[in-house]
């Protein structure tokens, strides 16, 4: 199978790129002008004539911004063969099916299709994509091919059709992200330190600056395309009256409309206790990491951060935590990492970042093991040892004088950063601990 991914260079388009190169399809992206490369990284062919790509293509994804959409759509659609796939991936879907429907040429499906992730993801599982697909190919070909394609990948699929996903999304993503960045815009106007804020902040005030530093941080033509859903007006209406009601309230000192105007919300809300039980999961996540790496700087015992953003795993032993960041020395050397940039990994997550970046150390050793015991026993004890990785067998003699036992010599590979002879040392007595005389 062929696909062209327009918009296939940008972020979301590189992900699903490579995503379909993994399903095993025939991809080929086209973007700005210069984006060759990208390209060549993703190892996936670069459309130099779109026109004719579409021609040949099996399925042609749209991943352009939303204002350019439709423009892509009718410059792009007409070319494509019949039993073909068109399909968007935009996070508004009126605008764009109609596009697909006006100027895709009879016998090409479209299907509308909404990620609700961003292209950081490292996988499907436990993502929600919905899917939106014309009335007239609901039952065709492509529709059910491209939700088991998702499924399949661990993906939850919603179908919905185009004016219910749009009215959805207006609230979904329209009222959130609108409600987010005034609160920024609000920090601006306030000239509010939000830095500084950091030192007195509760839980839940913690997760809420987070996740407007985390949209402020993005694209915002990206975020400023998602408000231009054409259902968003009255949304937003409705909300500053909102605002303005409960504001004319305090400005009463009217505390009984208050009580009442939240117990009329929560009512609407209806499953409030749910919602209070996933908040205190998301809290007592971040509450009980903080305390971790408490209780490793009191024990003084050995750690390992990942920097999310540059990958690079840093280990050695905690010498100062605080709210905003930790100090981690090792050998000589000190590191300080704030701790929004960091992820602690789980002890095995350590043990297996060292068996893979550290340089080990082999050490052979000679037994002479007891009467009928069996080597692979053995060989299994030894591997137990703390700072062992692995143990291999090379070499059985069975033709010692004056004895009907067997000598064996083991292979012991130890992790890089643990001294060898303590542990050969360790794994000696135990030998002779268990009846073996060392050669």
């Amino acid at each position: 199978m062929k696909i062209l991914i327009i918009g296939g260079t940008g972020e979301l388009g590189q992900w699903f790129a490579r995503f379909f190169l993994n399903q095993g399809y025939e991809v080929t992206v086209s973007g700005k002008s210069g984006r060759v490369e990208i390209a060549k990284k993703l190892g996936v062919e670069f459309a130099d004539d779109v026109k004719q790509s579409a021609k040949n293509s099996d399925i042609v994804m749209i991943s352009v911004p939303i204002n350019v959409t439709e423009k892509v759509i009718k410059d792009v659609a007409p070319n494509m063969q019949s039993g073909s796939l068109l399909m968007d991936v935009t996070s508004v879907k009126v605008g764009p099916m109609n596009a697909m429907k006006q100027f895709a040429p009879e016998g090409v499906e479209i299907l509308g299709t909404h990620p609700m992730f961003g292209p950081s993801i490292p996988n499907l599982k436990g993502q929600t994509i919905i899917l939106c697909p014309d009335k007239d190919y609901k039952d065709g070909y492509w529709f059910p091919i491209i939700k088991n394609i998702f499924k399949s990948n661990g993906a939850h699929v919603e179908i919905l059709d185009a004016e219910k996903h749009d009215k959805m999304m207006a609230v979904i993503q329209g009222l959130t992200h609108f409600a987010y960045i005034t609160i920024g815009s609000t920090f601006t106007e306030l000239n509010f330190d939000v830095a500084e804020s950091r030192k007195f902040m509760s839980p839940i005030y913690e997760i809420m600056v987070d996740i407007v530093g985390r949209i402020l941080a993005q694209n915002p033509y990206l975020y400023a395309m998602i408000q231009m859903n054409p259902y968003i007006t009255p949304v937003h209406e409705s909300f500053i009256n909102q605002c303005k009601k409960i504001s004319d309230i305090v400005r009463e000192q009217d505390i009984e409309s208050f009580v009442k105007e939240m117990k009329k919300a929560a009512i609407h809300f209806r499953d409030t206790e749910s919602a209070l039980r996933r908040s205190d999961k998301l809290i007592n996540l971040k509450i009980s990491e903080y305390e971790y790496l408490l209780h490793s700087l009191e024990k003084n015992k050995e750690v390992a951060l990942k920097h999310i953003y540059s990958g690079v795993v840093h280990t050695g032993v905690l010498k100062n935590v605080s709210p905003i960041s930790v100090r981690l020395k090792r050998n000589k050397k000190s590191i300080e990492l704030k701790l929004e940039n960091i992820q602690l990994l789980k002890d095995s997550e350590l043990q297996r970042w060292k068996i893979e970046n550290l340089q080990h150390t082999n050490r052979d050793i000679s037994v002479i093991i007891p009467k009928n015991a069996n080597p692979e026993v053995i060989k299994d004890i030894i591997s137990k040892t703390s700072g062992v990785i692995s143990v291999e067998i090379i070499d059985i003699y069975d033709k010692l004088p004056n004895t009907d036992r067997n000598s064996v010599t083991y292979r012991i590979t130890i992790i890089g950063d643990r001294n060898p002879y303590e542990i050969l040392s360790k794994v000696e007595d135990l030998l002779i601990g268990i009846g073996c005389i060392r050669r």
